[in-house]
């Protein structure tokens, strides 16, 4: 007997051994009444990555910019604006936009660009005048146009103006074109237009340097928030230039930008379906004449010396001076006190009018 209960022992604790070695785990412990089980870790999520922003600014809107376009000299296009040369092609892509009486009460503008990549479609691309010259010499830009007065075709020789001519011009001409669709519903005068990639194709020629000689700078400042302090109140200006133009800038505080309005209706750009817009609104009063004798009653307008101004930004509105040593010289833009004028980072629409004929309102 003794014999036989040794051995059944044995064999539970072979049995016993063998679940220790081999058989299933222990099962987790029940946990005690009332206590909590251990979080389960939860990963973090990986972090937004940083915004690509280049390291280079616009000189002429102080936006970023990749470095390689600041040194560019800027692209200065005439565009026509008369009602049945609506609607522009390419004008909200311009940094700068120069509007200015012309013969007849009618306004022209130019549209001044640090870089035309990207720029689709341009025009209707219309004729010179002196001043619009000298506005694109004070950009130190290569000037676009389609013909011109006498004066000005003089001027872009004597001046030495680096110029696409869609008229008289020879390699040149071949960067316009008649749009079939304007001329149909335009008006063959109204047709003529080039585009981003063919100025850039022209330019790769190398028949004009492309950037600016050492020692150019366009000292113009900029802040990020360009209202001005202690301003009027400026949320709705109307600028009449003639009995034939007014143009309206209401302000859209979601795009703090002053949306631009003329003929009654938005001012659209017909090739990417924008309304105009700007940062900056500045209005320039100067010295407008008919030349003598002139039998198409063209203008002289002033755009050296001094003379005052308005400034617009952020819903507000500062009166300004403004001054130019020469032709070939940037607008310099001051505060009544003197200190230099920051304009908001952003593109500028710059009126320039005669106080005599023209009218500014806002409210």
């Amino acid at each position: 007997m003794k014999k036989r209960a040794l051995a059944m022992l044995l064999a539970v604790w072979m049995v016993l051994a063998l679940a220790a070695c081999g058989g299933k785990p222990d099962s987790e412990p029940e946990p005690e009444p009332g206590a909590t089980a251990e979080p389960v870790p939860v990963p973090e999520p990986e972090p937004e990555p940083e915004p690509d922003v280049p390291e280079g600014a616009n000189p002429l809107t102080g936006a970023p910019m990749e470095p390689e376009y600041e040194n560019l000299r800027p692209i200065a296009v005439m565009l026509n604006n008369l009602k049945a040369a609506q609607p522009q092609l390419g004008v909200s892509q311009a940094d700068i936009i120069y509007e200015v009486p012309v013969e007849g009460g009618i306004t022209r503008m130019l549209g001044v660009y640090q870089s035309v990549e990207g720029v689709e479609l341009l025009g209707s691309v219309r004729s010179a005048r002196p001043y619009f010259v000298e506005l694109a010499l004070g950009h130190d830009a290569v000037y676009v146009h389609a013909g011109g007065s006498q004066e000005a075709y003089a001027n872009l020789s004597a001046w030495k103006v680096d110029h696409m001519d869609g008229v008289r011009g020879a390699d040149d001409a071949a960067i316009f074109w008649r749009d079939p669709d304007r001329r149909r519903n335009n008006g063959y005068e109204h047709s003529l237009v080039t585009s981003g990639e063919k100025i850039l194709e022209y330019l790769a020629k190398g028949r004009f340097p492309t950037e600016h000689e050492a020692g150019w700078n366009y000292l113009q400042a900029f802040a990020e928030d360009g209202a001005p302090a202690g301003g009027e109140t400026a949320e709705h200006i109307k600028i009449r230039f003639s009995a034939y133009k007014t143009g309206t800038f209401d302000y859209d505080a979601a795009t703090a930008k002053y949306l631009v309005g003329q003929y009654g209706k938005e001012h659209m750009d017909g090739s990417t379906g924008d309304q105009v817009g700007a940062t900056n609104v500045l209005v320039l009063e100067t010295a407008v004449s008919v030349i003598p004798g002139d039998k198409e009653g063209r203008l002289r307008v002033q755009t050296t010396g001094e003379g005052a101004g308005t400034f617009f930004c952020g819903g507000r509105a500062v009166p300004i001076r403004w001054s130019r040593k020469d032709r070939n010289s940037p607008f310099a833009y001051m505060l009544e006190d003197g200190r230099s004028l920051a304009l908001g980072q952003g593109n500028s629409y710059v009126c320039i009018i005669s106080p005599k004929t023209s009218t500014v309102e806002y409210e």
